[in-house]
């Protein structure tokens, strides 16, 4: 396993934990992440984390299970299952989602990009409709 593989493994372990220095500890200065499901962008570690605690305070057993790792030149794409209990409110840029104590498990990829040692990087890719129908938020549709 390389150092960057470790790394972006680290970003995984570091948030099932709660350890947000070492969450931090990997990231460039002028790290991005992305959540292609909620269309979220922050850019640099300290918005970074604000963005993970808030998953965490929503889901505060949340862990992710790496599953597969693939590795290219400057990127490592991981394969993850997320875990864990809704029992904090979900803040969305839809309004607050209040704990419905229900568990979930969704299936996820990262794609971590690195520029040296550091990641610049991560975007996150995750089933949001799964994960919103097992917390009972996706609306009902209408019956004629």
């Amino acid at each position: 396993m390389t150092d960057k593989v470790q790394l972006a493994k680290e970003g995984i372990e570091a948030f099932s934990a709660g350890d947000w220095e070492r969450f931090k500890a990997p990231l460039r200065a002028d790290a991005v992440y992305e959540e292609l499901a909620t269309q979220r962008k922050v850019q640099g570690p300290d918005q970074i984390v604000e963005a993970s605690k808030g998953w965490k305070e929503a889901f505060p057993d949340a862990t992710g299970t790496i599953t597969k790792v693939t590795e290219g030149a400057d990127t490592v794409v991981l394969e993850i299952t997320w875990q864990g209990t809704h029992t904090g409110d979900l803040v969305s840029p839809m309004g607050t989602i209040p704990a419905s104590q229900k568990r979930v498990k969704i299936s996820a990829v990262q794609v971590v990009r690195f520029k040296g040692d550091k990641v610049a990087e991560t975007r996150h890719f995750f089933d949001l409709m799964t994960l919103l129908d097992q917390i009972g938020a996706v609306p009902m549709p209408a019956t004629a």
